[in-house]
């Protein structure tokens, strides 16, 4: 298999940058959060950025609904849910 890599310095392919944007990584900061490609030399975030594009972000489309656009924050959410539940049950 023929692996076309981003990132250099942690090994990032392609296909793993394009896996974090349909997760909702809309920027190259927050695909170097998910994986560090861009937090060494920096060489590659011209290329994230045009593996991202100009597209559409359903992360900033949640914003934009005020709805959460992370899992972590979704998590967080129905854990303060949860939390308010068992506060009202005491």
């Amino acid at each position: 298999m023929n692996r076309v890599y981003v990132c250099s310095c942690f090994a990032v392919t392609e296909k793993q940058v394009k896996e974090h944007a349909e997760a909702g990584a809309c920027t190259p900061r927050q695909i170097a959060s998910a994986c560090k490609a861009g937090t060494d030399c920096g060489s590659c975030v011209r290329r994230i950025q045009a593996i991202l594009g100009r597209g559409n972000c359903p992360r900033r489309e949640l914003l934009d609904q005020g709805m959460p656009a992370l899992a972590a924050e979704v998590t967080e959410v129905t854990e303060t849910a949860e939390v308010a539940q068992l506060r009202e049950a005491a």
